[in-house]
């Protein structure tokens, strides 16, 4: 008996460092995934915000694209309104012909360039460091740096981590706080490469 508890220990041992090591990959890769999530939604957003600006800047100009969509939609509102339950068919068409111009106005405020992304501005922030930063330090740094711009300290950290999960960043904890620095893997393999043609 005495033979077997120690083997019937030792599986349980194995097994419960098992799942801790599991439950530790679950966390890292939960956090990566929510700080994609974060950094994907302040993309949306701005692009939000910059399509509601270029509508504005076009209904000022008195451009003739916004009255020709506006008369789009509203004959198929009329449709959908007057038209009986047996009309669910020319109602999916005209849904569809509703979401085309949706779409192609979506992708127009990506293209005029409003600045430098968030990610560019931690990533050269934390380069001209020569300490680790915080995310609330990077966060007062760009705020005091671009006073134009809306930084907020979750969305900071969120796309600092999500730099930390790509290997751009990267991350040290001293007690409870948590530090990031340029990761400086990059470095030395673009000065081979650079060096390499030359000789």
């Amino acid at each position: 008996m005495s033979k077997v508890q120690p083997s019937t220990t030792g599986v349980q041992a194995g097994y419960a460092n098992q799942v801790a090591a599991d439950l530790e990959t679950n966390l890292k890769e939960q956090e990566r995934i929510s700080s994609e999530i974060a950094a994907l939604q302040e993309q949306l957003h701005a692009l939000e915000s910059d399509h509601q600006v270029l509508l504005k800047v076009q209904q000022a100009l008195g451009s003739p694209d916004a009255p020709a969509r506006d008369a789009k939609k509203a004959p198929t509102r009329k449709k959908q309104v007057s038209a009986p339950r047996a009309g669910t068919r020319k109602s999916g068409t005209a849904q569809a012909k509703d979401k085309a111009p949706k779409k192609a106005a979506a992708k127009k405020p990506a293209q005029p360039a409003a600045g430098p992304t968030l990610v560019e501005l931690i990533r050269d922030h934390l380069r001209t460091q020569s300490e680790p930063r915080s995310a609330s330090e990077i966060t007062n740094a760009l705020t005091q740096a671009h006073p134009g711009r809306s930084i907020k300290p979750g969305v900071v950290r969120t796309t600092v981590e999500n730099l930390v999960a790509k290997g751009q960043v990267e991350r040290a904890k001293q007690g409870f706080s948590v530090f990031y620095t340029t990761a400086a893997v990059a470095e030395p393999a673009d000065e081979q490469q650079s060096e390499a043609p030359a000789t």
